[in-house]
């Protein structure tokens, strides 16, 4: 978990991260949910990861619409619960009825998945 924090955290503040793991065995699944503090960091993590090989391995960045922070547990800290009952990621304000949006307009795409985390 730590390793890819570390990565992704080049573009940004990591404020959540949800490693998944089989119920089974513990291991990882290979793809993690990735939570930035900021929507830019999403941006230029998705932009700037995907196809990219690390230790090998091709690994797929992508925006998911709902983040899944990790199951609740009572190892929980505050960021993780809040995330879990806001969401991730700044709302985007509903489209208003200008013909084009302004530069600094957000995407309303806020999220992030990495995938084949190490």
């Amino acid at each position: 978990e730590g390793d890819v924090i570390c990565v992704f955290s080049q573009y940004g503040e990591v404020v959540n991260i949800n490693l998944v793991r089989d119920k089974k065995t513990g291991k990882s699944k290979g793809f993690c949910f990735l939570c930035y503090e900021d929507q830019r960091s999403t941006i230029l993590a998705v932009d700037n990861f995907n196809g990219i090989k690390i230790k090998g391995r091709t690994i797929r960045v992508d925006h998911v619409a709902n983040y899944r922070p990790p199951k609740e547990s009572e190892d929980w800290d505050d960021v993780t619960r809040a995330l879990h009952a806001k969401g991730c990621g700044v709302k985007t304000p509903p489209h208003t009825s200008s013909d084009s949006p302004s530069e600094d307009e957000d995407v309303p795409v806020k999220k992030q998945k990495g995938k084949e985390c190490s």
